[in-house]
């Protein structure tokens, strides 16, 4: 295997030197300004759309997708990619139909808009829900992956540095981030999209030109789909023995909108970017934009999974490949999935290019902790701070606090991540133990748009309830795949949600209820073109590979 050499290391500080001088110089005030709430938490409301777009990919893309998600592509194939695909739809549906209610709303967070539609008490219920999932499964998981693929890369291997990586990445992520606020992430998250896109596709050509000993990226794309045209398959059949994590048809019409609603429509460190946009129309636009690029996701997180499965397996015609058995093989006979795509890049990418290659990956896991922290600060700051502690200060005494709730939740989540060592498929770690807490969270805010009676303690009765719900699905004697769980769990929180508002003020709208004008749901044409064009492939995508 290659190791990192001068040139890499080289190529590997310059992008570091580069992203710290960005961030630092887009955070920068005038002599004597001090940043507003506004300035920090939501980059003065100036972002144009392809910042947005970028910004909102670069958040999203972490060690989860080119770690995990590779992982799952090694282990279950294609299918996975629904995440991808499906997410882009989800977002032309947030563009149209959640984002005008949010943007005409003022909200800086999205536990505000519970607190204008319900109540304070359910608002800070589900800010502390929000920072605990940032902090214990996100800010975690995205460290601890990280951490592996870079030691996996640069370091010895077997994960004694793994710990050291995890304190690096964390200290890389502050150091602008705290400063800068939401303006410093934005703006380098430009600069961390184009980079990781550039490097993972060059990873994935790379790696498909070295899989058969003839060469040729044509000719190794065509013989990693016939040695495993049953990784290519979208729609899993139940006799599959990943059936419980990727349901079928289910996938479609069942689970996966929940998580995916939940995710683009109601994660603050997601829909923030949006919130900060300079219009509506701005942020429609950078949505779709968004849209674009996660079709793409599949090409550099997906593929190179598949491509170390045929390796692996060595069909006939493959590249042998000594020991590759003993660098998945865990001593109990199971298999490190989520070292797949850090293999890849050890394995074939050659000098010079290995330094390009893992300065994009760095850049995708320090982009999506640069976006959890400043969210996770922002809803401390504004939705429980602000309102219990510091009723009497200024906005700009608030910006301190929410630089010293970076700190905080970054050293916990520091000493948390290593604890995470002992899972199999991280990807899926992080969709199932989300899950136990987004559908609840997803009927609240459905229901507090979209009907009118829902009142305050329907909400929180339902939002309490789901938990246990969601608990008692996953630990019944029952094979019920997760995605089930959660669309399960989301329509009986929304059952309680309606019985206990109807019992309570039968008959009568809540007097907090939104009124959904029909000139909020109108989009422009450039909107809608690209709706239409994302909609036209993915219709060709799942038919080819269904």
């Amino acid at each position: 295997m290659g190791q990192f050499e001068t040139l890499d290391y080289i190529i590997f500080a310059v992008y570091g030197l580069i992203i710290l001088s960005v961030g630092l110089w887009v955070s920068r005030t005038r002599k004597g300004q001090k940043k507003t709430t506004t300035d920090y938490f939501l980059a003065s409301k100036n972002l144009p759309w392809w910042a947005i777009g970028a910004s909102l990919i670069a958040a999203n893309i972490s060690a989860e997708q080119f770690l995990g998600m590779s992982g799952s592509g090694f282990a279950i194939g294609l299918a996975i990619a629904s995440y991808e695909w499906m997410a882009a739809l989800t977002l032309i549906v947030v563009a149209k139909f959640l984002l005008p209610v949010f943007i005409k709303q003022g909200l800086f967070t999205i536990p505000q808009f519970i607190e204008q539609r319900f109540s304070t008490n359910l608002k800070t219920i589900l800010a502390v829900f929000w920072i605990c999932l940032f902090i214990f499964v996100n800010l975690t998981s995205v460290l601890f992956l990280g951490a592996i693929a870079l030691d996996t890369i640069i370091g010895s291997g077997d994960g004694s540095m793994t710990f050291g990586f995890i304190i690096g990445l964390a200290l890389f992520a502050a150091a602008y981030s705290i400063w800068g606020g939401l303006s410093a992430v934005a703006w380098t998250d430009v600069i961390q999209v184009t980079l990781l896109v550039i490097g993972g596709l060059i990873t994935t050509m790379i790696a498909l030109h070295y899989v058969t000993p003839d060469g040729g990226v044509i000719h190794g794309l065509s013989h990693v789909y016939n040695s495993a045209g049953e990784k290519f398959n979208m729609i899993l059949s139940r006799d599959h023995p990943e059936y419980i994590n990727l349901p079928g048809i289910g996938v479609l019409i069942g689970g996966l909108w929940v998580a995916n609603l939940y995710y683009w429509g109601f994660n603050q460190y997601i829909i923030q970017r949006a919130l900060a946009a300079k219009s509506l129309r701005e942020a429609q636009r950078g949505l779709a934009f968004a849209a674009f690029l996660k079709m793409l996701l599949p090409l550099f997180v997906v593929i190179p999974g598949i491509i170390v499965y045929v390796l692996f397996t060595q069909p006939e015609g493959t590249t042998v490949i000594e020991g590759i058995q003993n660098d998945f093989l865990r001593p109990d006979g199971g298999i490190r999935y989520d070292t797949a795509y850090p293999w890849l890049i050890r394995t074939f990418i050659p000098v010079g290019l290995r330094g390009l290659v893992v300065a994009a990956l760095t850049a995708a896991i320090v982009s999506s902790l640069a976006s959890m922290l400043n969210s996770t600060s922002t809803i401390f700051t504004m939705d429980i701070y602000k309102p219990y502690f510091a009723k009497k200060e200024g906005e700009q005494n608030l910006v301190p606090v929410g630089r010293i709730a970076v700190i905080v939740a970054l050293v916990i989540a520091v000493f948390m991540a290593p604890l995470l060592s002992t899972m199999p498929q991280m990807f899926q770690y992080i969709q199932e133990y989300t899950g136990v807490v987004s559908p609840g969270i997803l009927a609240v805010f459905l229901m507090g748009l979209f009907w009118k009676k829902a009142n305050a303690r329907g909400a929180t009765i339902g939002v309490i309830s789901s938990i246990p719900v969601a608990i008692l699905l996953k630990i019944l004697p029952i094979e019920m795949p997760f995605l089930d769980q959660m669309m399960y769990t989301c329509l009986i929180t929304m059952a309680v949600i309606v019985m206990v508002s109807l019992t309570t003020t039968p008959g009568d709208d809540d007097p907090k209820a939104i009124p959904l004008k029909r000139e909020y749901f109108i989009t422009g044409k450039k909107f809608n073109i690209a709706a239409y064009a994302i909609l036209t492939l993915l219709t060709v995508l799942y038919v080819v590979f269904w």
